[in-house]
This record gives C-alpha cells, structure tokens and sequence, in this order.
C-alpha cells in the first residue's frame, strides 16, 4: 500500500541548495541504473579578483571550497542506507519520518508492491517511484477462485502497462495474480521493456497462446516465463516455437495449467537451447516418453513438473520402453517434483532415485492410494513441502508422520468436493500428522470429519503454525464425536500458536469461537469464514480484538448491519472485507459509506437478480487514494 503522506516543506533551505538537490535529482532519474546515484558532496565556488569585473587581464579566478549542506550529507548517506532496506513493512516506516526520508526512500525503492490494484492509480504509483525494476500488482479477491465473483468485474492490466512503459524503461520483472491480462498488453509490455526478464501470471485470465508467442520472440533476455493456474485461450499458435533458436536465457518455464497442446518438437529445441533451465513444468499433453527425451537434455534441473505420468502411446506393446529409473537418477540436483497428471501410480517407483534430496513434493492432480504412496515417501525424509490429494486416506498421513520430520507446509485437497460423503481423511490424520511433524508451520486441510481433540493436540504439538486453514466440507458440522461444536478447536489455535497470522475455520461455531480468536489472535493478518457463527457479536468480537487484520473473508454467514458496523475503526487499516450470503442491507453498507469516504464500498448483484433492492448478495469493500474506479461493470453498485 503507498502511504499518501505529503513531504513537509523546509523554510529553511537555501534557493542554492535546492537548486543542487533538485539538479542532483534530475541527474539520477536520467541515470539508466538506479544503484548508481550521483554523489556530488564536495563544491566549489568560483569568485575573481582585481580590477575587472570577470576574467581577463588584471583579473584572477579563485576557487573557494564550499562545504556540503548537512542536510544533503544526510540524504546521500540515507540513499545509501536504503539500498539494503528490502522489507516493504520497513520501507514505508521509513517514509514515514520527514520529508528527506519520504523523498529518499521512493528514490531507492526498485521494487514495487501493490496488493489492490484499485487502491492506487498507475498515474500516482509511478509519480512516486521513479526508479521501479519490479512490480507485483494484485487484483480480484481471493474469492474470486470459487466462483463468488461474477467474471469481467474488473483488475485489468491495461492502465498499469501503459503507465509503465511510459515511465519505467528499464522495468525486469513483473509479477501478477488475478488480473485480466490481454494480449495487447503482453504486446505492450515486450516491446516496452527491452531488458526484460521475468514474467509470472498467476490466475490470470483474458490472454492467449498469441500473446505467449509475442513475449517468446520479443523478450530476448527472458529468464522466467510462469504461467500457475492461468486460464491461457488457445489461439492456435505454436507459441513455443517462437522462442529464439539460438539460445536463450531461460532459468524457468512453467506452462502445467495451459490446456491446449504443445510443438513437442519446438520444445525439445527450447530446453536443448536454454543451458540455464533449472525449472521446468509441463502440461499434461507432454506424455512420459517426451518427459524422458527433456530429461535427457536438462540433467541440470531442480524443479521438475512432470505432465502426464503415464507411458507414451508410440511404444508397441511388447517393446520396451524407455529407461525411466535411470533418467531420474541422471537428474542428481532435483529438489522439487509436482505434476503427475493422469498418473498410472505403477509408474511411480520411477522417481525414487531423487526422493533422498526432495524438499518440495506436489501430488494435488495425483490419484494415488496409501499403498502407492508409502513406498515413495518412505525416502523423502528431507520434505518441507507435501500436496496431496485425500485419496491417500488417514493411512498415508500417518506414513508422511513418520518419515517427514522436517515438514513445513501440508496441503491436503479433496479429490471428490462432496458434502455427502464421509471422506477419506479425518481427524485421526491430522493427529498423526501434528505428532510426527513437530515443525509444522502452515496446513490446509480439507476433511468431511473432525474432532476438538485433534485440532488441539495440534496446537500443542506445532506451536509455530503460522497458517492454519481447516475445510470441514458440509455445513455447521460439528465434532462428530461428541457432537459440540468445533469452538475449542480453533480456540486452542489461537491460543497456543503464537506465530499465527492466517486462520481459516469452518464447520459447526459458535460465537464463543470468534471470541477466542478476538481476544488471542492479536497477529492475525487474514480470517476467512465459512458457514459459522450464530450472531453480530461473532463478527464483532473478532473486529474489535483483532487490531492487525487486514484481510477478512466471510461467506454464507449470519453477520449484519450491526456487526458490519462495529468495525468502522479499523476498515482503513485493512486491505479489504469481503461478505458475501450473509444479513447485510444497503442502508447498512450506504452507512459505511458515508462515514469512512476514503472506503470504496462496492455492492455486487448476481447476473439474474440486478435489480437494487435492500439485501445485499455481495459486499467487498477495500480502501483507496483514489475513490471509486471507473471501470466499474453493470452488476456492481459503488455507495
């Protein structure tokens, strides 16, 4: 978030001196480098002497040394300080302090954050930041990935490109996640930047293959090309092929979630031409005989993203197939393997040569049994990062209890998201797990069943969670041992896990369980609510208790106008809050409105109920230097 803190006057320097900072300014921005700033401390000042009034005959020029102001000493030893000063949070303390600081401080700054893409105009953001190499840029709300937002609400690119390739010619890198992105701006942004280096779109929408071969073939010093759960149109374009054929500087390549098929061939080039690729994940049209034939030309690899893990249709029955073992095995630096899309789990023990040095190990597209999966994790007794599928069931946790002793991160996704089914992971896996992986710090856990019990002795047994996100799927479940509702659970969460700062929690609360968290989780930065509470206090206990949340997410609630309101001293610190099937009225959220006017309330109607009566479907509201937008779609009312 830019903070919108104007720079103090100084009465008390000199026109002199001002003219030399603003000179010394001038002379940086046209510097192509922001690391090289002009240190000119040291000054001269040139007087005459005899009967002439300049130089000539009977005249003398004498150089005085005129020593630097002590407030630009100050400053060139600031900029100095600054370039090591990489924290955002510290950053904008910083420019906090006066107005050397805040001039400063944007001076330094290459890389720019933005985590709303509506709080800040592209005009204000690159006034500011002069000197930006790297800019990352955020767009809908999460949300937005169930199908809660109706498509073409907004986030578009098209602003924020054109005002950087008018100010930032030297721009690198540009990171993005959940914007719409077109392919004219792809256009834009490869032909504006000619020292272009890194493009990540992660769950972005609007472009296509056409636009993927137009950063190929004009981003000649590209390092990183990540697509991560994009929708990518194909426009029957082979844009692989349009990367050069001379070499690249490729470092990584990551296209798993673009669904149209790929040139092989062009591929193999690639991958034989880019000497520096240490990440590759594919799609799942690259089949395991291709996978093999890239292995073979990139042993260099540590990322490995493996496509379709099942054998190639071109190998007659009979023949033998390639030598997969030994292509693992030839791969000695891998750390972090994923994919495994239509697997055939016989195929697995393949990759067991690499399973010693894995840290990072993906199976969320990978339908695999317990029996498949223990002989495999057995080995990896460096895991940090572990994503799977429920398929697994309760058995396999406790195999990934017992052998990886270092995890950090456990995603376990549902492999049917059904309500009416018991599932195969309950809460004797996440009792397994919180006892056999002590260093947990971050779990998402989807589950049909769960038990206060677990999630207590998971607070106690990984102390330092900093994520903790339990999915009970099915509405207001409680134990489904004891019947009560899940409030100690979590409240044991917040109260043993001192380092939490993102808790998502579902199943059967009570208000007792948003006042645990309003009362113990005094760091938490990120709540989302599904199906739980039973009154306005719930929501109030958590907005008065809670002083450092910036994110809020409730769906499916029974949160009103009295609990919205109760929050009306903390909505400017917050990123945003969202609320969606809950008891809020437009008079309530008219209120917000007009009380907190640097709020941007927006009311979102579904497509087939557009009309404006006094329920509210959907309220997301976010704060703003800039007031409401002006690309504002039919369906959304701004208050």
């Amino acid at each position: 978030m830019i903070t919108n803190k104007k720079p103090r006057s100084s009465d008390t320097d000199s026109i002199y001196m001002r003219d030399d900072r603003t000179e010394m300014s001038e002379d940086d921005d046209r510097s192509p480098s922001p690391n090289s700033i002009t240190d000119d401390s040291s000054q001269t000042r040139t007087y005459t002497t005899g009967s002439g009034p300049g130089p000539g005959p009977g005249s003398s020029s004498v150089l005085e040394y005129l020593p630097p102001c002590p407030d630009q000493v100050l400053e060139n030893v600031l900029e100095n300080v600054l370039w090591f000063l990489t924290s955002r949070k510290d950053r904008n303390a910083a420019s906090l302090v006066c107005r050397s600081w805040y001039r400063v401080e944007a001076l330094t700054r290459s890389d720019l954050f933005i985590g709303n893409c509506y709080a800040v105009s592209p005009k204000r953001a690159t006034s500011r930041f002069t000197r930006i190499r790297s800019v990352t840029l955020k767009g809908r709300p999460r949300f937005a990935d169930f199908n809660l937002m109706p498509p073409n609400w907004g986030a578009h690119l098209a602003p924020w490109v054109s005002a950087m390739a008018l100010t930032y010619p030297w721009l690198e890198k540009v990171h993005l996640k959940r914007m719409s992105v077109t392919d004219d701006d792809l256009a834009l942004l490869a032909e504006s930047f000619s020292g272009f280096k890194e493009l990540v779109l992660v769950c972005c929408d609007g472009f296509g293959t056409s636009g993927l071969a137009i950063v190929a073939s004009r981003c000649r010093q590209l390092k990183v090309l990540d697509l991560i759960e994009s929708e990518v149109s194909d426009d029957d374009v082979d844009w692989i092929s349009y990367f050069p054929d001379t070499g690249t500087c490729l470092e990584s390549l990551i296209f798993d979630c673009v669904e149209c098929p790929i040139d092989f061939d062009a591929l193999e080039r690639l991958v034989a031409n880019s000497p520096s690729l240490k990440k590759l994940r594919l799609n799942r049209h690259v089949s395991m005989g291709q996978l093999h034939r890239l292995m073979v030309q990139a042993p260099r690899l540590t990322h490995l993203g493996t496509g379709s893990f099942s054998p190639s249709e071109d190998v007659a029955q009979g023949e033998q197939g390639p030598d997969y073992v030994s292509a693992f095995a030839a791969c000695k630096s891998i750390v972090c393997l994923s994919g495994f899309r239509e697997i055939i789990p016989d195929y697995l023990p393949a990759i067991n040569p690499v399973c010693a040095n894995l840290t990072s190990l993906n199976f969320s597209y990978a339908n695999v049994s317990a029996e498949h999966l223990k002989p495999i994790i057995s080995n990896c007794h460096k895991l940090q990062i572990f994503w799977v599928l429920d398929s697994i069931c309760d058995e396999g946790l406790q195999a990934v209890a017992a052998t990886c002793k270092e995890l950090r991160e456990l995603r376990v996704f549902p492999f049917e998201a059904r309500e009416d089914i018991e599932g195969p992971v309950s809460e004797v896996g996440l009792q397994a797990v919180s006892e056999g992986c002590r260093k947990l710090q971050s779990i998402l856990y989807f589950c049909q069943r769960m038990t206060n019990a677990a999630v207590v002795a998971m607070s106690k047994n990984c102390p330092d969670l900093v994520v903790f996100r339990l999915c009970i799927m099915g509405r207001h479940r409680p134990d489904h041992v004891t019947g009560e509702p899940m409030d100690e659970g979590f409240g044991a969460i917040v109260m043993n896990c001192k380092k939490l700062t993102r808790l998502a929690v579902s199943g059967l609360l009570t208000d007792r369980a948003f006042a645990y968290i309003g009362k113990y989780g005094k760091i938490v930065r990120t709540l989302s609510v599904a199906f739980a509470g039973d009154s306005d206090m719930g929501l109030k206990y958590v907005l008065e208790g809670c002083p450092r949340l910036q994110k809020l997410e409730i769906r499916d609630s029974p949160f009103g106008d009295a609990a919205l309101l109760s929050g009306l001293h903390h909505y400017y610190n917050m990123r945003f809050l969202w609320m969606s099937a809950c008891n809020l009225s437009n008079q309530g959220c008219q209120q917000i409105a007009q009380a907190l006017p640097r709020l941007v309330v927006e009311v979102i109607k579904h497509e087939d109920n557009l009309d404006m009566d006094e329920n509210v479907d959907t309220l997301y509201m976010y704060r703003s230097l800039e007031g409401p937008r002006d690309d504002v779609p039919r369906f959304v009312s701004i208050l």
